[in-house]
């Protein structure tokens, strides 16, 4: 496999990780009472400000105004959100990629400790951020909800690596 086959392999099987992990979040939504459809939940239809946005939006956000140096109007916080989440997630195939593809066997068991590894990061970068509390201020129902959501990112990410080998 070459170093480009592991990235772009790696970034198609993050964006089937990030649906696979999107898809337990909305599943939990509808169960609890969300009424919005799939497609109006996932590319973040209702968030019409930045007050409203969660943590991916305001990291986007804080990207662009460093990058630029203007603000962004709130009219950009669900397109920002959706950017950032989905970037996020292939991004992190394509590093998922590049570790496995440099093995002599890629197998898809890797895939569940990798996502833990991106949940463990994301409680390590974003309240340094201060977009989250520190990891010891959630109670563990919220934490094994999404550490839960993260594994299956990294099981279907693993998954879909190893399979993409086949095609």
């Amino acid at each position: 496999m070459t170093p480009l086959g592991a990235v772009l392999r790696g970034l198609v099987a993050g964006a089937v990780g990030t649906l696979a992990m999107d898809s337990l979040w909305y599943l939990r939504y509808r169960r609890g009472g969300g009424k919005d459809s799939f497609a109006t939940w996932e590319f973040s239809a209702g968030v019409k400000t930045w007050e409203e946005a969660p943590a991916p939006a305001q990291v986007g956000r804080r990207l662009v105004e460093g990058v630029f140096q203007r603000k962004l109007d709130d009219r950009y916080a669900a397109v920002v959100n959706n950017i950032t989440h989905w970037g996020y997630g292939m991004s992190a195939g394509a590093v998922y990629g590049v570790l496995a593809g440099s093995l002599r066997k890629p197998r898809s068991a890797y895939g569940p400790p990798f996502g833990a590894a991106v949940w463990g990061t994301s409680y390590a970068v974003l309240p340094a951020a201060g977009l989250y509390k520190q990891i010891w201020e959630y109670d563990r129902k919220t934490l094994a909800k999404d550490l839960s959501a993260h594994l299956v990112f990294g099981a279907t990410t693993g998954a879909v690596f190893r399979a993409l080998k086949v095609i």
